[in-house]
């Protein structure tokens, strides 16, 4: 089976896309936390302290972590179909589409966060992913 890297451009620009999600996330709460006067406590439970910053500045975070989230299965498919000669052609275009979903959802997410768009992004972009996972099991099995 000859590697297929073609599927390797989304792998990396959602990468990329993730590390545009963390620049824009310190940009927005360091000066929040500044502006606030907010000494940072070591004590603080997890996440109280970034709850007091405005939701503007959170949703931000919220998006970075998320990225962190699902997209773990993106990559790990991606680089399976890579693996198996078969990350060209629909599967190429599959990911691409879940690429263009999750910029297009963190940038929703990050600017308006209106939870109904929000969900109906997710659940397309999950219905991509499951169709990348089918077909990279329809290959492997």
């Amino acid at each position: 089976m000859p590697l297929s890297s073609e599927i390797l451009s989304p792998v990396v620009a959602l990468l990329l896309w993730t590390c545009v999600m963390w620049a824009w996330m310190y940009a927005t709460r360091i000066p929040a936390i500044q502006k606030s006067g907010m000494a940072m406590d070591p004590e603080a439970p997890s996440g109280t302290q970034m709850a007091q910053l405005p939701a503007k500045v959170r949703w931000k975070a919220d998006n970075y972590n998320h990225l962190h989230e699902q997209p773990t299965l993106f990559y790990a498919v991606c680089l399976t179909l890579a693996l198996l000669g078969e990350g060209s052609g629909l599967n190429l275009t599959l990911a691409w589409t879940y690429v263009g979903l999750r910029v297009v959802h963190s940038l929703f997410q990050s600017l308006v966060n209106k939870i109904e768009v929000r969900f109906a992004l997710f659940s397309l972009s999950s219905l991509v992913l499951i169709a990348l996972v089918v077909r990279s099991a329809l290959v492997v099995f």
